[in-house]
């Protein structure tokens, strides 16, 4: 197991939460098997027989994407046995993933991402330098279509500015991949009010948890945290939406509003930072549902005369 952490670190660049996930995900199935054999198995143990009695066992208490993600950490940890001779073949290649729901991006509408954004200027229980920043965390969801994690990570030199406008250069933990992403121009404008009131959510210089490179911080210095964006949110959302979302529908928000506007699909995927066109591709059911949705609504022969 500790080989196979090591190898995950260093020969796939695998970021710790994906190597943690992994480790846990593959002790699992170890504890599963010492359970079954009475004793800890030895890697030949692990035979289709016995992967076929594990995946049984995830069923009831697991979704069909999270038992998914579980074979596949076993999958890389018997391709890591077999490289290293420990194993012949691969017996998890020889079983499939349950087929998973296809769930629909959750989404705010137009008017609604609009008012999300422009709350924290209206809000009179935040401080000036939480208002401002607090906007700028939300066009930059909205605006960017950065994933949380993506957000919270961003550092003060991430910002790339030009006569053209200005780029976000953001990390992703899958490889610590890179890519550049537009910052719109109310992003902007939010980013240049809340970075002239930065100083003042760093109280103490030197004080324990403080982050001098972090861009977004918290009142006592210290980095936003992926939990403090999603209370920032829910603060903010019942005053601009009856609909309930996650900072991640915000991310989704920002793909189908483009969408719907008319933006290559490949941009889209860019943008986002999928490896895959496949993921991005979902976000054409949910325009095509939107077009079909207006053309109900709008076109007079869309319905039957007698209704």
């Amino acid at each position: 197991m500790e080989a196979f952490c090591a190898y995950l670190q260093r020969q796939r660049r695998a970021s710790r939460h994906t190597v943690r996930a992994y480790g846990a995900d593959v002790r699992a199935l170890v504890t599963f098997c010492t359970a079954r054999l009475g004793r800890a198995p030895v890697p030949r143990e692990l035979d289709v027989p016995m992967l076929r009695g594990w995946l049984a066992s995830l069923f009831g208490d697991n979704q069909a994407s999270s038992i998914s993600r579980k074979l596949s950490s076993v999958r890389a940890f018997l391709e890591f046995l077999r490289k290293e001779r420990l194993i012949a073949d691969n017996p998890a290649k020889l079983l499939r993933s349950p087929r998973k729901t296809q769930l629909q991006p959750r989404f705010l509408p137009v008017e609604d991402a609009s008012r999300l954004c422009d709350a924290p200027a209206a809000d009179a229980t935040r401080a000036a330098p939480v208002a401002w920043r607090d906007r700028t965390l939300l066009e930059l969801l909205y605006g960017s279509g950065v994933r949380v994690s993506e957000l919270v990570a961003l550092d003060l030199g991430d910002v790339e500015r030009d006569r053209e406008g200005a780029l976000v250069r953001v990390r992703h933990g899958k490889g610590d991949k890179a890519r550049l992403v537009p910052v719109s121009v109310a992003a902007l404008c939010a980013l240049d009010g809340y970075l002239l009131r930065r100083s003042e959510l760093r109280p103490k210089r030197g004080a324990r948890g403080q982050d001098e490179r972090a861009l977004l911080l918290n009142v006592r210095g210290g980095r936003l945290t992926v939990r403090s964006v999603a209370r920032i949110l829910a603060h903010y959302l019942p005053q601009a939406s009856r609909h309930d979302a996650s900072p991640h529908a915000l991310r989704h928000s920002f793909a189908t509003h483009l969408l719907d506007e008319g933006a290559d699909l490949r941009a889209i995927q860019e943008m986002l930072g999928h490896a895959s066109a496949r993921t991005t591709q979902r976000y054409t059911h949910v325009s095509l549902a939107h077009l079909m949705d207006v053309y109900d609504k709008a076109h007079p022969r869309a319905h039957d005369e007698d209704e």
